[in-house]
């Protein structure tokens, strides 16, 4: 057997990361009969690993997870790059597509530090720096204050061991890759409502690349799909930021049912709304989005373009 790969994935070099690529190789290798060095995993030090003391909406957005990934799939040097679609912008270069989606992890938040959201200390300091979460947390404890917490799982973790706050909160998928759901509480659909994407793990390649597209077709799983490109399209359609607090949630197969909440920072107003619709349809998402913003006042609709 040849000894060169038959393709090269891009990542992170976080161990999340490092464990959603390990995941893609399994799949591919077993979906095409290859041996796991057919598969060669190439890391990068992303920008937005690099900058650990600021919220991410402040140094960049979601463009600091994937623009070392993307130089290397123009520049040939990686042929496919592993991304938790979470983190990467709703609008991307046409020269690149998502050619796979895995199926989807637990789509949950989880708290750590507290048993639930009603057991945390009256006035808790609660970590994080994702403006849904902070959103979310002020709506249910106004009581409580947000301080920023950046970094990896096992950064946020040590922060929270050092008392820098009383909790945080976690991707249960994140966790679960890294055989870490133990550490928290999984928080409940759909009163807590999860970011865009959560829980997917996307593989994007140059969309000219016809032999790299057909190498990943076989682990591209149609339901993940559907739901992760219908929240795509509604975040797009809300004009969403990273400074944008909104939770959202799509379930189902043939058929999804689409729910989302948009918040103001402070976590004092709320706007919720769902709507059913054929997978692929992409103006059924966006048709919710109008509608949102028409019933959001303006504490809520200036952190939207629409």
């Amino acid at each position: 057997m040849s000894s060169i790969p038959h393709i090269r994935l891009g990542t992170r070099r976080s161990p999340l990361a490092m464990a959603q690529a390990e995941e893609t190789r399994a799949r591919l290798c077993a979906a095409h009969g290859w041996a796991e060095e057919m598969v060669e995993l190439v890391p990068v030090l992303a920008s937005g690993d690099k900058v650990l003391d600021r919220p991410l909406a402040d140094i960049g957005g979601k463009a600091l997870w994937t623009k070392e990934l993307d130089a290397w799939l123009a520049e040939g040097l990686i042929d496919a790059a592993v991304h938790s679609l979470k983190d990467v912008e709703t609008l991307r270069p046409e020269s690149l597509v998502i050619a796979a989606v895995l199926p989807r992890a637990d789509v949950r938040d989880v708290l750590v530090g507290a048993a639930s959201l009603a057991d945390l200390p009256e006035g808790a300091r609660v970590g994080t720096s994702a403006p849904r979460r902070a959103a979310q947390i002020l709506h249910h404890r106004p009581d409580c204050s947000v301080v920023s917490f950046r970094g990896n799982v096992q950064t946020r973790l040590g922060k929270l061991a050092e008392g820098e706050a009383a909790a945080t909160l976690l991707a249960a998928a994140g966790l679960e890759r890294l055989g870490m759901m133990d550490v928290g509480t999984p928080l409940g659909l759909p009163d807590w409502l999860p970011a865009p994407s959560q829980g997917a793990i996307g593989i994007e390649c140059n969309a000219d690349d016809g032999a790299t597209r057909a190498l990943l077709a076989p682990i591209d799983h149609a339901p993940s799909r559907a739901q992760v490109m219908a929240e795509r399209a509604l975040l797009a359609g809300l004009g969403g930021t990273c400074h944008s607090p909104i939770g959202v949630l799509c379930e189902g197969d043939a058929e999804l049912t689409l729910r989302a909440a948009l918040f103001s920072p402070d976590g004092a107003e709320r706007v919720d709304g769902a709507i059913r619709f054929a997978a692929g349809d992409a103006q059924a998402p966006r048709a919710l989005a109008a509608e949102l913003l028409a019933r959001a006042g303006p504490p809520i609709r200036q952190h939207f373009t629409g």
